[in-house]
């Protein structure tokens, strides 16, 4: 390589001398002479020898004359060559390392320019969703405005009920016209929308979740994901959707936008007498929220814990009757009161036994159970806490309970006052449900069969997405699959694994809900590692249990293929889905952690750790109530064990390759079966 290739000062910088390669200095008054031109000689000098040759700019100067080497002797001569033979070397050393330096300033230019990138889309990813929040949260700050009209007696029911369908119809042309509103006082705020008012017939439907989780405001189980990804997913294709919920002291307020106390008194039923409630109102993620606070039974909410308690009766209860007192004197009209286990069931007799004559009669009522195995049962004489009938009710066509006749079933009552039930399961068929999970309730269930619907939960897949997961190294989609194997490579580096072309790479999160069979998952883990898979587990430090079980896998596994992280990190969640093979999973019933449905998102077979022969089969059997997953699931990854997959990868690759492909072309997101069936309900109890 030349000097000229080397060098180029116009990108170079200045930099500070390297003290290894420095370059000597010269005294002030040092005299410079002019490099002889240097040739190899062979003959008359000696092998190798160095001789003089004229230059053709040589003029014959007195300094030329000074230094001529005709008058220096050989043993002169030899020193000044070495000498220039060593500062061409220390400058060629210098132009090397100023050439390394200037390549690494390029690459970090490029990454630098690569991140800026990377922080531009994100940035507009942030605008765009934001800017949708911003409408859907002023859409919703009117609505709840003219709620707290409606309980000030600013505006009358009919009124408002009208103003709601136009903000509802509205919701573009409402930004720019109502964008100071918060400003704005109510009176001041009414004259604009009567102003702006004239709006066309509302589509789609109204419902109101009246439930007792929501994520991220308060969440214990899966019903806290499942009304936001649902209610999400509704309002995305143009329904109206809010939710109600107690103002536990431990909600986490920090996803709520614009949360405010309507300045108006507001009053609930209860025990024979008018009980006084704050109520509070906010947005979250784009949905309208009201937050009920009891006054006089200020400690219903106000404890540690959201359930267990032995007054759960009674605080749920109160919550209950609060919900619907507050619907009707705010004058809203829902198309669906949604209600949510047990909990909320007792809003089925309390609307239909009260409210409905209330100016609520094209209301409908729907439940969702998330399962039976928790009912509530109580005394009978309870029920007229919150104003109903203790004699009417406790019979066996309506509370009274099947096995235990002196109390009444709350969540039974649910089933019998609602138009429509969906019990939420990804896996288990009608019949199973009924026959086999119902803890009780079976005849009650098969007595109002044509009621039922099963829907599988959901997962958010704008957020879970391998080609734009901002988390991953490369992204990678089903139409290109490249990424993932860089994903893998990404892993395996992680993780302090080897990698080489055939290895197949597993890998298992366990957090506080799993329940794996240590033993068990050890005997598969080692049975796999001896066949050259290999396993990267992910954990939750934070939950004892979990770190225990780590700690005793992490023991009785010392093997350089498996690797162990006792710390949950989301980054590295999401890349233990991108860079692995397979999954393993305790159960394809998981709907607060939704493991299957991100593997099979991001390119990973779900398999379970645990699994028998005929097993899942059976519990997606004969039964015409099958969700879509459960279909796909029994004819792909949900009838083989993790040794057969593992053989079916080694011996099928391209075959494998493109059954994991079509897996992640499959819609399991809550915008797709879950959502169709509910909107299939809502639909058939408003043509009641």
């Amino acid at each position: 390589m030349s000097t000229a290739t080397l060098i180029n000062p116009a990108i170079l910088p200045s930099p500070s001398p390297s003290p290894r390669f420095s370059i000597p200095r010269t005294a002030p008054n040092a005299k410079f002479f002019k490099a002889p031109s240097l040739h190899c000689v062979r003959k008359n000098c000696g092998i190798n020898g160095l001789s003089k040759t004229p230059s053709p700019m040589d003029n014959g100067g007195p300094e030329d004359e000074e230094s001529s080497p005709e008058e220096l002797s050989d043993d002169e001569i030899e020193p000044k060559n070495n000498e220039i033979w060593r500062l061409f070397k220390e400058a060629q050393k210098n132009i090397l390392y100023l050439d390394r330096q200037r390549v690494k300033a390029v690459e970090e230019l490029n990454k630098t320019y690569r991140e800026k990138q990377l922080l531009i889309d994100k940035i507009k990813q942030l605008e765009k969703k934001y800017r949708r929040k911003d409408n859907l949260a002023l859409c919703w700050d009117l609505l709840l405005r003219i709620d707290s009209m409606v309980l000030g007696g600013l505006v009358s029911t009919e009124e408002a009920s009208n103003l709601r369908r136009m903000v509802i119809d509205s919701k573009v042309s409402l930004v720019d016209v109502f964008s100071g509103l918060q400003r704005q006082r109510d009176a001041e705020l009414l004259a604009e929308l009567r102003h702006f008012a004239g709006g066309s017939k509302r589509k789609g439907f109204h419902i109101i979740h009246i439930c007792t989780e929501m994520e991220p405001l308060v969440s214990v189980g899966s019903l806290a994901p499942y009304i936001t990804g649902l209610s999400r997913a509704l309002q995305r294709k143009g329904h109206l959707v809010e939710v109600i919920l107690p103002k536990y002291a431990s909600l986490d307020l920090d996803e709520v936008q614009g949360l405010r106390e309507v300045e108006a008194e507001s009053y609930s039923y209860f025990n024979g007498q008018l009980h006084g409630n704050k109520i509070w109102t906010g947005v979250v993620y784009g949905i309208g929220v009201t937050f009920i606070q009891p006054l006089y039974f200020s400690s219903f909410f106000n404890r540690d814990r959201i359930y267990d308690y032995p007054d759960d009766f009674e605080r749920f209860s109160y919550f209950s009757r609060a919900s619907l007192d507050y619907i009707a004197k705010s004058g809203k009209q829902p198309d669906v009161l949604h209600l949510h286990n047990w909990e909320t069931a007792i809003i089925g007799p309390i609307f239909w036994d009260i409210f409905a004559k209330q100016g609520l009669g094209n209301t409908r009522i729907l439940l969702t159970c998330q399962g039976f195995d928790s009912q509530c049962l109580d005394e009978p004489d309870k029920l007229a806490l919150c104003g109903l009938d203790p004699v009417k009710l406790n019979r066996p066509d309506r509370l009274q309970d099947t096995n235990k006749t002196h109390l009444v079933n709350i969540l039974k009552g649910g089933i019998v006052y609602s138009n429509k039930v969906i019990v939420m399961s990804s896996l288990h068929s009608e019949g199973r449900i009924i026959h086999s999970m119902s803890h009780g309730l079976e005849p009650t269930l098969a007595l109002h069969k044509e009621k039922l619907l099963v829907a599988p939960y959901g997962f958010d897949n704008s957020t879970w997405d391998p080609s734009t997961d901002k988390f991953l190294p490369v992204n990678f989609s089903a139409e290109n699959m490249r990424g993932k194997d860089a994903c893998k490579v990404a892993l395996h580096q992680k993780a302090g694994i080897s990698s080489h072309a055939s290895s197949i790479l597993v890998g298992c999160i366990i957090s506080e809900v799993s329940d794996f069979d240590l033993e068990k998952l050890q005997a598969a883990v080692q049975n796999a590692t001896r066949g050259g898979a290999q396993f990267v587990f992910l954990g939750n430090g934070a939950v004892p249990t979990v770190n225990r079980a780590l700690s005793y896998l992490q023991e009785s596994l010392e093997d350089s293929n498996v690797k162990f992280f006792t710390r949950y990190d989301e980054a590295l969640s999401r890349l233990v889905f991108a860079g692995s093979d397979i999954i393993l999973c305790h159960s394809f019933h998981d709907p607060l952690l939704q493991v299957p449905l991100k593997a099979l998102r991001y390119g990973a077979a779900p398999v379970l750790e645990a699994y028998v022969d005929n097993k899942f089969r059976y519990s997606a059997d004969h039964d015409h109530g099958i969700t879509r997953f459960s279909q796909f699931m029994r004819s792909t990854f949900g009838i083989m064990s993790l040794s057969q997959v593992l053989d079916e990868i080694r011996n099928n690759p391209s075959t494998w390759k493109t059954k994991i492909s079509s897996a992640m072309k499959e819609d399991f997101s809550w915008d797709s079966e879950c959502y169709e069936t509910h909107v299939s309900a809502y639909a058939a109890i408003k043509s009641l």
